[in-house]
């Protein structure tokens, strides 16, 4: 399985982004779709994730404000971030989940200027 991020960039506090990732390959065992992001210094935390049924769990930190979707027909996963703040600024990672692997993408850079 291979994971392509992309959206991300550089926007002012209170401003929206969207990122998208884009799967191939044996795809069909992904259970699980997440983001996570990784800020300088700090461990790298669940943001958002979907399952195959459509169950999403956010962090607390970005309730309301992010949404995490699936565009099944593409192999996409998006998430939707509004009302950014510069806590949000990271680097954002897809990850996907079967019974037994775990993939990554390539990290996208969110930076949220004040």
């Amino acid at each position: 399985v291979q994971l392509q991020a992309s959206g991300g960039g550089l926007v002012q506090a209170g401003g929206f982004l969207r990122l998208s990732c884009a799967a191939s390959g044996l795809i069909f065992n992904i259970n699980t779709v997440g983001w996570y992001r990784q800020a300088p210094g700090k461990q790298r935390e669940l943001v958002a994730s979907i399952t195959s049924r459509g169950s999403t769990n956010y962090a607390d930190s970005v309730k309301g404000r992010f949404t995490i979707s699936r565009d099944n027909a593409n192999n996409t996963v998006y998430l939707k971030m509004n009302s950014l703040k510069p806590e949000d600024t990271a680097v954002y990672y897809c990850n996907a989940r079967s019974d037994r692997y775990i993939y990554w993408g390539q990290g996208t850079q969110v930076t949220v200027s004040s």
